[in-house]
């Protein structure tokens, strides 16, 4: 073989090297090394083992760098979520203390600067747990004074006509409300029957010049508590049952 065609086939070797590794390289080195004639000279003994030497420094420049190596980069962990701190829990409104209840005695409300007049546009009943509730609703403020007034029976004397209104119950309530009007804006019942165990009949006693007066028919102790409520101005009778 020629020095021109064992260049040839060097370069050649060198090309596939740089590539992926071929099975035929190596018996065409081993070709070209047996095939190279004995009386070449020393040129070419010198050009032939300075390809052999190129050819192996690719290879170990090929097995060593790591570029040529398959990527096995491991899966990426993802970061967590930065956990958002949960707002305390908001503590319930406490209700508004509730005045005792009084049994047997009389009780008054009064307004600092009541209107002139005012208005009932609301008779409301509920029953709770130890009480039954009457709500008495203004419509423009307070009145200028109630008065609450126990007593042995269930008859009230109506005014100005002056009949006798006799309610369910074994005890009565009478309650007096000054300043007061029940007939421009309230448009309900005038005798309520409610079927509770304490407070059983609500009944208009009087509703003439500015005095409004509520009978209640009770059972029970007829212990009782007054006292107002706002947004909406309110008067509250609660009448025990236990």
């Amino acid at each position: 073989m020629s020095n021109e065609n064992f260049r040839r086939e060097l370069n050649n070797a060198i090309d596939q090297i740089s590539g992926s590794p071929s099975p035929a390289l190596r018996d065409r080195v081993r070709s070209s090394l047996r095939g190279s004639p004995a009386s070449a000279g020393p040129n070419w003994i010198a050009a032939l083992a300075a390809g052999v030497i190129a050819i192996l420094l690719v290879g170990v420049l090929l097995v060593a760098n790591p570029l040529s190596r398959p990527s096995r980069q491991g899966p990426i962990a993802g970061t967590s979520p930065t956990p958002t701190p949960s707002a305390p829990a908001a503590s319930p409104t406490p209700s508004p203390s509730l005045p005792p209840m009084v049994c047997g005695s009389s009780t008054s409300q009064t307004a600092p600067a009541p209107p002139l007049t005012t208005f009932i546009d609301g008779l409301r009943t509920g029953t709770h747990a130890g009480y039954d509730r009457l709500t008495i609703e203004f419509k423009n403020g307070v009145p200028t004074s109630v008065d609450a007034k126990p007593q042995a029976s269930t008859t009230f004397t109506t005014d100005p006509k002056g009949e006798m209104l006799t309610l369910q119950g074994s005890s009565g309530i009478l309650i007096t409300i000054h300043g007061a009007d029940l007939h421009t804006y309230y448009a309900g019942p005038l005798d309520i029957k409610t079927g509770y165990a304490g407070l059983m009949e609500v009944s208009r006693v009087q509703d003439f010049e500015g005095v409004v007066q509520l009978g209640l028919g009770v059972s029970g102790s007829g212990c009782y508590r007054l006292f107002y409520l706002t947004n909406p101005d309110r008067l509250v009778i609660d009448i025990q049952t236990s």
